[in-house]
């Protein structure tokens, strides 16, 4: 994997991003970008089916709020979603792709598919947020490890269309925890270094409400397992516990859980309030490296 281009060394999932915080490299925030008709909180404000222009500026924006990595996603994962085919899901994200990098935004693609994966790095993408961590297509793990690129692994029950049907397990924490350093554990088996790979609990994928709350209560244990990705922006716990209906009304409690997640731990947060974020986390961030100082 090339180093990013301002020329700093690898760091937590193979480069180096942000700024420092009081001499320390501050979170990473991961900003969503859906080229989709129907994702769960902003389906179609980045979209339009013939010209990604739309979408190119959305990403340029959200760098310019505070995003280090733009996800480009082009098929929806929200509960009971149905599959686009991969011939879509590349038309959509692609020149996106493409046009972000070219401009020097780091850009990750937020797929299931090898053969959109494949697109997405051709384009200038340096990492691959897999939400089934390879389950889905046996073909995109050893496509990131042959590409020497970044990869995000994270747990999901079943798919996008069953995993709320019935979420069920012994011990979520434990049960995701195993998941999740098995699936490590055979990408550096494969090849790809460490640093490299990174860990997501999958918030909302085949959980319950109780379940997210002991996944995010875990988040320092979670985070003993390598660099950790935390997303929970917009979802529906969240407005299961607030009362608030409308996912983009639910910025104020995604940004509280962003900056909780930071400081137990994490090192990225996906977010679609990107500029209230990057402010909570680099707080969070630097009141948790002055705990860790004080004798």
């Amino acid at each position: 994997m090339a180093s990013p281009p301002d020329g700093s060394p690898p760091g937590p999932m193979g480069w180096r991003v942000g700024k420092d915080v009081l001499g320390r490299r501050r979170p990473v925030v991961m900003g969503v970008l859906n080229v989709t008709p129907d994702s769960f909180s902003d389906g179609g404000v980045a979209f339009s089916e013939d010209a990604p222009d739309v979408a190119i500026e959305r990403g340029l924006q959200l760098v310019e709020q505070g995003a280090d990595i733009v996800d480009v996603g082009g098929e929806s994962t929200r509960p009971g979603a149905a599959p686009v085919s991969v011939d879509v899901e590349v038309a959509r994200t692609a020149p996106v792709v493409a046009a972000l990098a070219a401009a020097g935004v780091r850009v990750s693609i937020d797929t299931t598919k090898a053969a959109v994966a494949r697109a997405a790095l051709d384009a200038g993408a340096l990492v691959v947020n897999d939400v089934s961590a390879g389950r889905l297509d046996p073909a995109l793990l050893p496509l990131v490890v042959a590409a020497d690129a970044a990869c995000v692994l994270m747990h999901m029950a079943g798919t996008p269309r069953t995993m709320q049907d019935r979420p069920d397990y012994g011990d979520v924490v434990a049960d995701v925890m195993v998941f999740l350093a098995d699936a490590r554990d055979r990408l550096v088996a494969a090849g790809l270094a460490s640093d490299r790979i990174a860990i997501d609990p999958g918030i909302g994928f085949g959980k319950t409400l109780a379940h997210n709350l002991h996944l995010l209560a875990a988040t320092e244990r979670f985070a003993g397992l390598g660099p950790l990705v935390v997303g929970v922006s917009r979802k529906s716990f969240l407005g299961a516990i607030s009362g608030v209906a409308d996912p983009v009304d639910r910025d104020p409690a995604s940004v509280a859980v962003a900056g909780m997640a930071v400081a137990a731990g994490a090192c990225v947060v996906r977010v679609h309030d990107v500029a209230g974020t990057r402010q909570a986390v680099d707080v969070a961030a630097a009141i948790r490296d002055a705990a860790r100082s004080v004798p």
